[in-house]
């Protein structure tokens, strides 16, 4: 398909951040070339760092995870279909990741007088939106419902409309072999290293645009961040049970450990399965839209991919626990799939499924060391968990209203909700601690410590660091993530250091 666009306002002759690269790129991308040669753009991973059919598929099923049983039916018509049938996604075309080398050699040949078309495998609705958003385009070409213009179907669609070597092509992929086989000059972004070889082997004199990001350290830093390996620390709370058991033996500690690492890579798993989910939600927020997939950082395929061989890894680490605690492991993938794409829409219900996963974590390492768990230690986790999920609620309101943003649409609470939430976060804190003053007045405890006085300091001390973090939050010196705050915070450390030693001094 093909249709000419209104050529809005052009990219400015100037550099665009002080470096130059406008009048570098316009300097390569005049050598050699006629004046009015196109300049022909490809979208998915070239002008964009991201896959609008990747995006399109998880704001369908994000929305309603119903809607792949829709989704299906348009399968057996093949990609084309699929692509017409998400073309109706609602994406926020204006926050899209574009490339800034991209937009440079753009407006360089723009600004050489050159025409600059737009050709994307995405469907026409969406290619349509982006080039009118832009105002950079000459026209653009996009499959249709029968069409997928990709590969050698792209190739034959301009060679159509400019001839054979009558156009310059910038893409990304080894699927554009065809198109570059067939255009004056290739340029390429992000190709990865075999299908590079290929192309310097057909193209020798092939420009490769520059790449941000790339070193290793950088790459290892941006999938650390990916998996959220800093809210690994959440699964510590698989060695409550074990410390509250007095189970200090190497295998109890051994189990413990492999629990850990299993409640690790299965939330690291559903970590980009959110992601992928909320990718339009994050570029709207203030912070989240500089996680990896927002930005573009990491291509979307990847984290796709990573997302079940994590889980698959999780459930090989559990099954040498134990079948009981490959279980556990299951019911909190189910739990949290679940709250991923509906419970976290659902107000209040989101914050109990927080509870409640935290929570999870506490039954694994029971199950996983063969620790009996109190029903004490379980509602006192509860009440505490709560507590800290409505504070992060708190936190991302009060950032909202401090920016002049609206209310959340992917959260169904509104900015006038914050003194109710703030209430609800310290009742469900010093709930936590009034049931474990009942716990201590149990004989339980009589048998467990030798000195069980002691560990009437551990209220006060736990109600000082809820109430602290219910005032920091309303300072507005709390992080997003209440579990980060507490690992950052000195105050809170020297919290915990408290409590861990007036237990250990009570045994």
């Amino acid at each position: 398909m093909f249709e000419r666009s209104l050529v809005q306002d052009g990219p400015q002759d100037g550099p665009r951040d002080g470096f130059g690269r406008v009048e570098a790129a316009r300097d390569v991308a005049r050598g050699g070339l006629a004046p009015g040669l196109p300049l022909v753009v490809d979208l998915d991973g070239t002008l964009i760092r991201s896959d609008l059919l990747i995006e399109s598929f998880f704001a369908e099923i994000g929305g309603d995870p119903r809607a792949i049983l829709a989704l299906a039916r348009a399968v057996p018509r093949g990609k084309a279909a699929i692509k017409h049938h998400l073309g109706t996604a609602d994406l926020d075309v204006a926050r899209l990741p574009y490339d800034p080398a991209v937009l440079d050699w753009i407006g360089a040949a723009r600004a050489a007088g050159r025409p600059v078309y737009l050709a994307s495998a995405s469907n026409a609705v969406l290619v349509q939106k982006i080039a009118d958003h832009l105002g950079l385009f000459d026209g653009w070409f996009a499959s249709d419902h029968a069409v997928n213009l990709s590969g050698a179907a792209k190739a034959d669609r301009l060679v159509a409309a400019f001839g054979a070597n009558g156009f310059e092509y910038i893409g990304n992929h080894a699927d554009d072999l065809p198109v570059w086989a067939r255009a004056r000059r290739a340029v390429a972004v992000r190709l990865a290293p075999g299908a590079r070889r290929r192309l310097v082997a057909m193209t020798p004199d092939a420009v490769f645009l520059p790449e941000a990001g790339t070193d290793r350290v950088t790459r290892v830093r941006t999938w650390a961040r990916l998996l959220r390996v800093h809210q690994y620390a959440k699964n510590a709370l698989v060695f409550v049970p074990l410390l509250m058991a007095h189970r200090f033996d190497g295998p109890a500690f051994l189990a413990a450990l492999l629990a850990f690492v299993a409640f690790s890579l299965c939330a690291s798993s559903v970590y980009l399965i959110n992601d992928l989910i909320d990718i339009e939600a994050d570029r709207a927020h203030p912070t989240k839209r500089n996680r990896p997939l927002a930005s573009g950082r990491v291509p979307l395929v990847q984290a796709m991919l990573a997302a079940p061989l994590l889980f698959g890894a999780a459930l090989a680490v559990s099954l040498t626990v134990s079948g009981a605690f490959t279980a556990v492991i299951l019911g909190y993938f189910a739990l949290t799939s679940a709250y991923s794409f509906s419970l976290k829409r659902k107000m209040l219900v989101d914050v109990v499924t927080l509870a409640g996963l935290y929570t999870i974590r506490v039954v694994g390492g029971g199950v996983a060391v063969g620790a009996v768990l109190s029903d004490w230690l379980l509602a006192f986790s509860l009440f505490m968990f709560m507590s800290l999920a409505l504070i992060k609620r708190y936190t991302e309101l009060t950032s909202r209203l401090d920016r002049g943003l609206p209310s959340p649409t992917n959260r169904n609470y509104e900015l006038s909700d914050l003194p109710i939430v703030a209430a609800l976060a310290a009742a469900a804190g010093y709930n936590a601690v009034v049931v474990l003053s009942l716990y201590l007045s149990s004989e339980a405890v009589t048998q467990l410590y030798s000195r069980p006085k002691l560990l009437w300091c551990v209220g006060p001390v736990i109600l000082y660091w809820i109430s602290r973090a219910l005032l920091m939050a309303h300072r507005r010196m709390m992080h997003d993530d209440p579990i980060v705050f507490a690992l950052r915070d000195r105050v809170s450390l020297v919290t915990a250091a408290t409590v861990g030693a007036l237990v250990l001094a009570a045994i």
